[in-house]
């Protein structure tokens, strides 16, 4: 599928995401997220992994729609996860 992402156009299949974020280790996370395979990754994680360009060129939201055309899960970390990441680092 054909997607555009920070202005630049992706082909991108759902095996080939799969593939490129195996063995990628989820980071704790706020805001978006893409659910690939049986974990939920932030959405600028999986953006960044996918098009090797730096976060602040693209949005979540950009990320967020190409992956659910691709028929991935898509949504929401928790508030309680935003919370009890604040606190841990406190």
């Amino acid at each position: 599928m054909r997607c555009v992402i920070a202005r630049f156009p992706f082909d991108l299949t759902k095996s080939g995401v799969l593939d490129s974020m195996k063995g990628v280790k989820p980071e704790p996370g706020t805001g978006e997220f893409v659910t690939v395979g049986r974990r939920r990754y932030p959405a600028k994680q999986v953006g960044e992994v996918l098009t090797r360009q730096d976060r602040r060129d693209f949005s979540a939201g950009e990320v967020v729609r190409a992956m659910t055309r691709l028929g991935f899960t898509c949504g929401t970390f928790p508030a309680e996860t935003v919370a009890t990441s604040e606190h841990l680092t406190a």
